[in-house]
C-alpha cells in the first residue's frame, strides 16, 4: 500500500510538473519602436548626430525557469539607422558640411534573460538580451558634402554612396539591458538601450575604396548602430 501511494504521489508530482511547464511555455508576436543612432572616435568631432526613428517585428518564444526567472529568444526584423553631419574646420575642404544618412534591416536573433517576481497579475522584470543579425536589408547610405568638391572634382557624391554602400558590414551583433512588465501571461511591454558592438562598415575595404583619404578617415570610424527599443508582444 506504501508502494502504491508514492508511486501515486509520483505520477501526481510528474503530471503537475507537466502542466505548470506547459502554462509557462508560450508563443507569441511582437512588433515596435527603434530609436538608432550612430556614434564615432573623438579624432572626427561630429557637430550634430540624430537619432532615426525606425521600427521592428517578429516572433517570440517565452519560458519560464522557476518563480524568478524567464528566457525568451525572439526572430524579428529590424530596421535600424543613422543621422549625422559635420563641418569641416580646416584643411582643402574648409567650410564644406558632410552630411550622412543611413540605414539598415536585419534579420536579427535575440535571447533574453528575464529575471522578476509576480505581483498579482503583472510579472514586473529586468532584462538583458544579446543578440546576433544580418544585414538583409542594406539599403541606400547617403553622402553629400556641400561647398566644395568631394575629391578634386574627379569623385562624386554618387560615388562616395555607392563605396558605402559595398563597404558596410552585413553581420551584427551586441546587447541590450532595460525591463518590462507581463500582464496576465498574455501581454508584455519592454523597453531598452541596446548597442551594436563593431563597426558600421569593414576598414579594411574603406582603405581600398576610390574615395578621398579625409572620407576614408572619416567613414571608417563609424561604430554601428545603438539606442532604444520599445516593444509590445502578444503571447497565446
Amino acid at each position: 500500500m506504501e508502494y502504491m501511494m508514492k508511486r501515486l504521489f509520483t505520477i501526481i508530482a510528474v503530471v503537475l510538473m507537466s502542466v505548470t511547464a506547459a502554462q509557462a511555455q508560450r508563443f507569441g508576436v511582437i512588433g515596435g519602436f527603434t530609436s538608432s543612432y550612430t556614434g564615432i572616435d573623438g579624432k572626427n568631432a561630429i557637430a550634430n548626430l540624430k537619432n532615426v526613428s525606425l521600427w521592428h517585428a517578429g516572433v517570440a518564444y517565452n519560458h519560464e525557469i522557476g518563480p524568478f526567472f524567464a528566457i525568451q529568444p525572439q526572430l524579428m526584423y529590424q530596421m535600424k539607422g543613422a543621422n549625422a553631419y559635420q563641418t569641416i574646420t580646416e584643411g582643402t575642404y574648409k567650410d564644406a558640411i558632410n552630411s550622412f544618412q543611413s540605414q539598415t534591416g536585419f534579420l536579427e536573433l535575440s535571447v533574453g534573460l528575464q529575471a522578476g517576481i509576480d505581483v498579482l497579475v503583472a510579472r514586473p522584470y529586468f532584462l538583458f538580451e544579446p543578440f546576433v543579425g544580418y544585414a538583409v536589408y542594406k539599403g541606400k547610405d547617403t553622402f553629400s558634402q556641400v561647398g566644395e568638391k568631394v575629391a578634386d572634382g574627379s569623385v562624386t557624391n554618387a560615388d562616395v554612396n555607392a563605396a558605402l554602400n559595398s563597404v558596410k558590414n552585413g553581420l551584427e551583433f551586441g546587447f541590450g539591458v532595460g525591463g518590462g512588465i507581463t500582464l496576465l501571461e498574455h501581454f508584455q511591454v519592454s523597453v531598452q538601450w541596446f548597442m551594436n558592438l563593431g563597426n558600421l562598415y569593414d576598414g579594411g575595404k574603406i582603405d581600398g575604396a576610390d574615395i578621398a583619404d579625409n572620407l576614408k578617415t572619416y567613414y571608417k570610424d563609424f561604430k554601428n548602430y545603438h539606442g532604444i527599443k520599445v516593444t509590445a508582444a502578444l503571447f497565446f
